[in-house]
Parts: C-alpha cells; sequence; structure tokens
C-alpha cells in the first residue's frame, strides 16, 4: 500500500496554513486533479474540533474518481486528519500537521492508502513521488498567493551600492 510523507518549510504562519487546508471548499480553485468538491455536512464536536463530510471527484490520466472523506479540523493542535468513508479506495487516511518556526512554520503531510482498482494502484504506484510533490507544491504556491509570496533569493541577497569616497 502506498505510503507518502512530505515536510515542507515555508514563510507562512502554522495557523495560516492550517486555514488554508482547512478550506476544502476551496481546492477545485488550485489543486491539480481535484474537479469538484461538496461539503455534507460540518458539525463541531464535543472538544471542539470541526468535523466535515464531503465528496471529491477526481481527475487523474483519464480515470474519474468520486470519494468521500471525513475531515477532523483541530485549530488549537494545529491538526488536520482525514479518514476515508467511500470510493474507489480500501483503505484512505491523510494527516497534516503544522509547527509555528520563527520565521515560518514546518508543514508535514502523511498520506497512506491503498485502492480497490489493480489498475488505479498500479498508475498509483508508480506515480507516488511526482504527485505528492505536485500537491504540496500547489498548497504552497496557494499560500504564496494568499499570504504574499516571500522574496526570492536573488531579490533578497541584492548587493548594496558601495560608499562613494
Amino acid at each position: 500500500m502506498p505510503h507518502a510523507h512530505d515536510t515542507r518549510i515555508v514563510p507562512h504562519g502554522a495557523a495560516q496554513m492550517f486555514d488554508l487546508v482547512a478550506d476544502i471548499r476551496r481546492y477545485p480553485e488550485f489543486l491539480p486533479w481535484c474537479k469538484a468538491l461538496r461539503v455534507r455536512s460540518e458539525e463541531t464536536d464535543e472538544q471542539g474540533r470541526g468535523l466535515v463530510t464531503a465528496d471529491m471527484v477526481a481527475r487523474f490520466k483519464g480515470f474519474e474518481e468520486r470519494f468521500t472523506t471525513r475531515v477532523t479540523l483541530d485549530k488549537p493542535s494545529l491538526a488536520i486528519d482525514v479518514a476515508y468513508i467511500d470510493g474507489p479506495f480500501k483503505r484512505l487516511i491523510n494527516a497534516w500537521r503544522f509547527q509555528p518556526l520563527e520565521s515560518g512554520s514546518r508543514v508535514d503531510f502523511d498520506i497512506d492508502f491503498e485502492f480497490r482498482s489493480r489498475v488505479l494502484q498500479l498508475l498509483a504506484k508508480t506515480m507516488m513521488e511526482k504527485a505528492l510533490l505536485k500537491l504540496s507544491e500547489a498548497f504552497v504556491q496557494r499560500a504564496d498567493a494568499l499570504y504574499a509570496a516571500p522574496l526570492t533569493c536573488s531579490a533578497a541577497s541584492s548587493r548594496p551600492e558601495p560608499p562613494s569616497t
């Protein structure tokens, strides 16, 4: 079963990154392969965590699949957990963790899944690393667009003019 982990250090706050990932309704605007998303229900549990049940339609390499997940949004812990309900998977679990840093945050993303279809499973195994990097990069680019892109290294390292004598 494919499992992958990605860690990114980003120049945006942990709470900002949490909010970006928690805003699942906007996924079709910026995530590759996410063609549609519908929130079925939203509630808050007894611990104050948000619970969202949503359907997503994903399209990749000629395949289109709909699946349903239950998303737990725990803002005080800066944690998002996704549990599989229904669709083409035998198993799907993913987790986001956001850690504040001095200048930005660390974002950890884990995904563990197995498709019912052997064809989809084979495709997933061959494309897993590339797909995860593309997905992670889409979140970083969205954060840059929403929270103002940081200076690039070349722009940040411009040399001052030498003093005149």
